[in-house]
């Protein structure tokens, strides 16, 4: 069953609960009203009839109430407490029981439902007898009859306008998720990643808003996919032609009647040969890292940062040559990746390695500040970020004017980047107070051990 008759199917449901309710207790409430009414008239009749004193003589002798020849609509009937009936005929008089017998003799008034004649009757004491009226129940009950009739159409038609008002009002606001199901089955079909349209500002527009988010952030990544792929196709470029060139130059003097390339050549050749794959599996690595890093996270533990960066410098010591480190380093313990972050670290120690001039300081400080965060910075006295390049240092495969002809593949602080806000820390970028380059990572964390 779909989401709109399940809608329309409760409407109706919930109308016809309380058109039934409503009718029931309308239904009984006359029902009563009326029984009620028809006991009050019996007993109103019955006690005028008693209560008049004036006496009318038959010429036969016999005196009777004059009450008696007032009633009208009832069956009336004046019995000893023998049960025979002084006044009224065999085909009018009412049903006769013991127990309006009974009220000759003890003079105790009764009321009584007669199943037989479906009758109401009174009987009250008059004079040592008993009068006893009776009145057809038959009248009242056409009139309940006729209000359960007009209530069951009443009834009747109120649902059938409230499964019409259901359907209407589930095609309307079901409208919003019909559009989301075809933008679904659009994406799913054609991959076209357009925002849906929205209309109002209730539950289903914030949903539509939610699914155009999603898709805004769908087409963002498939975006940031194209431009890696074009970006990194664009720097494997270069190498791979030079080692074609390299290769081809070297497979083409082997060859008979060609000119021979001189030992000299041989070597450069050679040397250009090794930086070039050096270059290209640096790129690949690099390449390989920024992804795993776009990757979700799999697994955190707890995180000492003197531990990492620690690990990090013994790395970087090693291929530093005469530069030299200063550290000054406090303990901050967070919950993440310990690889990640030795990576991250690694780069930015290997990045200031390589703009440092001969014999050079790298300043290593990591340091807690205010609101739960700590700063690990790297400094260098080597040129420095121009102002112009500061905005993009962190962005893929950019490299400056400068570092172009320095060996590197223009990823190592955007995979920083990544791996710091994977953290839910943040990057900068500016001048050290030696005029070189400062990077700073912003961490959050503690001070003291994280169990």
């Amino acid at each position: 069953m779909s989401l709109r008759s399940r809608v329309t199917l409760l409407a109706a449901s919930c109308v016809a609960g309380a058109v039934a309710l409503v009718s029931l207790g309308a239904y009984w409430t006359v029902r009563e009203n009326l029984y009620a009414q028809l006991d009050e008239t019996l007993w109103g009749k019955a006690q005028a009839t008693v209560q008049n004193k004036l006496i009318l003589e038959t010429p036969s002798g016999d005196q009777w109430p004059a009450g008696l020849f007032g009633l009208s609509g009832v069956e009336v009937a004046l019995i000893d407490d023998t049960g025979h009936a002084l006044i009224g005929t065999m085909e009018s008089l009412p049903p006769i029981s013991s127990k309006e017998i009974a009220v000759a003799k003890t003079g105790e008034p009764s009321i009584r439902t007669d199943g037989k004649t479906d009758s109401r009757v009174v009987a009250v004491p008059y004079r040592g007898e008993a009068l006893v009226l009776a009145q057809s129940w038959g009248p009242t009950k056409k009139q309940l009859a006729d209000l359960s009739l007009v209530l069951l159409l009443i009834g009747g038609a109120g649902v059938v306008v409230a499964a019409a008002a259901g359907t209407a009002v589930a095609r309307t606001g079901l409208r919003p998720v019909q559009r989301l199901t075809r933008a679904t089955e659009r994406v799913a079909r054609t991959g076209d990643l357009r925002p849906i349209q929205v209309e109002g500002d209730d539950e289903l527009a914030r949903l539509s808003h939610s699914f155009n988010a999603m898709l805004a952030a769908v087409s963002d990544a498939q975006n940031r996919q194209r431009q890696l792929v074009a970006d990194a196709g664009h720097e494997l470029r270069t190498p791979l032609t030079s080692l074609r060139t390299n290769l081809e130059l070297l497979l083409s003097a082997e060859k008979p009647d060609t000119p021979q390339l001189s030992e000299a050549d041989r070597v450069d050749i050679h040397e250009d040969l090794r930086a070039q794959l050096d270059e290209l599996t640096q790129l690949i690595g690099d390449l390989v890292e920024l992804a795993r890093e776009d990757a979700p996270s799999l697994a955190h533990e707890r995180v000492d940062m003197v531990e990492v960066v620690e690990q990090a410098l013994a790395r970087a010591r090693r291929r530093a040559g005469d530069v030299h480190f200063e550290v000054d380093l406090q303990p901050w313990f967070l919950v993440g990746e310990p690889h990640t972050l030795e990576r991250a670290v690694l780069n930015l120690l290997d990045n200031a390695v390589k703009f440092s001039p001969v014999d050079g300081t790298v300043r290593v400080d990591l340091r807690p500040a205010a609101h739960g965060y700590a700063f690990l910075q790297v400094a260098d006295a080597g040129p420095g970020i121009k102002d112009t390049d500061l905005p993009h240092v962190f962005d893929r495969f950019y490299r400056s004017d400068e570092a172009r002809t320095l060996p590197g593949s223009g990823l190592g602080l955007a995979i920083v980047k990544s791996a710091v806000q994977r953290h839910g820390g943040a990057v900068f970028a500016g001048r050290s107070a030696d005029g070189g380059a400062l990077i700073a990572m912003r961490l959050p964390g503690s001070s003291e051990p994280i169990l």
